[in-house]
């Protein structure tokens, strides 16, 4: 088998990046499927349109539109990779991965660990999250710290859409499950694709700096890059790193850029509390105590429910207002 990527710069939405992903991965190997809610042809080819144009092209055996049921989802895709596929399941929203929690842990993880490296199970695990559209405490949650906590599984989440082709071709040759986080609100943004494949657990930086490091991934890295633009008028240089991959996370990028900078602010949409820049600023902190020239500063959600009222939303959510002044106060 050898892989077929997009030679010629194009732009396109992460929504187009990814359906040009699947389609490349697809006419590359027989044996990749994908399967979901709605995601055939008949269907729309899914709620946001991702896998359109799939199914007409490689068929509804490839391109299974299934029940509303996230167990059996998962659970045949566990099946078809421990059976020599490489499935990429759908499942609609971040939140209602929670349901198939069990078939993810405590099969799809563990097996390879559980047969003694015997059994692998690569398949990729899609899933779309992020507020701004008032959907409510169901349906817009960011989970990556519960994925990021469990060995045997990998967690990518793009902030653009040549990330989102070249994380996505990583995934589905990935011998091992993906969990592959798409963000809502950035769907529709139009962005040059390489078609490059990119490796997992590689973070990019996404600007360069002098004085303050930003560790950020998904919609926070252009939250980030907005902020970080801004206050080079004021004199400021930020350095952003995007971590692309969140497990595992490029430690040694991460580390080499705050040694250079001294300071670090660590952004995510998910609540503050028990998120995974706990475990980042906890790594910087140790590996790089007495270099540091301040803490480092955190910036996340409230620890609530998404509401469903705008601007309770809004409030809860990071907005760069907030990366600004976290980056004041390292700075500081």
């Amino acid at each position: 088998m050898t892989d077929t990527t997009t030679t010629a710069v194009k732009k396109l939405t992460a929504v187009e990046a990814i359906n040009l992903a699947l389609h490349d991965a697809m006419e590359a190997d027989s044996k990749v499927l994908v399967l979901g809610e709605e995601v055939a042809d008949p269907q729309e080819g899914g709620v946001m349109g991702v896998t359109k144009g799939l199914s007409t092209k490689f068929g509804e055996d490839r391109v299974k539109s299934t029940p509303i049921s996230e167990q059996a989802i998962i659970g045949a895709a566990i099946g078809a990779a421990v059976g020599g596929y490489k499935p990429v399941a759908e499942i609609m929203l971040m939140n209602f991965v929670t349901v198939a929690m069990d078939m993810i842990i405590n099969h799809a993880a563990k097996l390879r660990f559980m047969s003694g490296g015997q059994t692998g199970v690569p398949m990729v695990i899609r899933t779309m999250t992020g507020s701004g559209f008032s959907t409510g405490g169901q349906h817009s949650d960011y989970w990556e710290a519960w994925f990021a906590h469990s060995p045997g599984i990998k967690v990518v989440a793009p902030s653009n859409p040549d990330d989102a082709y070249g994380l996505m071709r990583a995934a589905i040759n990935d011998p091992d499950p993906v969990l592959f986080i798409e963000n809502l609100p950035s769907y529709w943004t139009p962005g040059p694709v390489t078609g490059e494949i990119i490796p997992i657990g590689k973070a990019k930086v996404a600007r360069e700096g002098t004085d303050v490091t930003v560790i950020a991934h998904s919609l926070m890295v252009t939250h980030s890059l907005a902020v970080a633009k801004k206050l080079e008028a004021e004199g400021v240089s930020v350095e952003v790193i995007d971590l692309r991959t969140i497990s595992p996370w490029d430690r040694e990028t991460v580390l080499a850029s705050v040694r250079k900078t001294g300071r670090a602010v660590v952004v995510h949409e998910a609540v503050k509390q028990f998120g995974i820049g706990a475990e980042i600023a906890s790594v910087i902190t140790e590996e790089l105590w007495g270099t540091l020239k301040r803490p480092v500063e955190r910036v996340g959600a409230a620890f609530s429910s998404v509401p469903f009222s705008k601007p309770l939303e809004t409030a809860f959510a990071p907005q760069p207002e907030n990366i600004a002044a976290a980056i004041k106060a390292a700075l500081a």
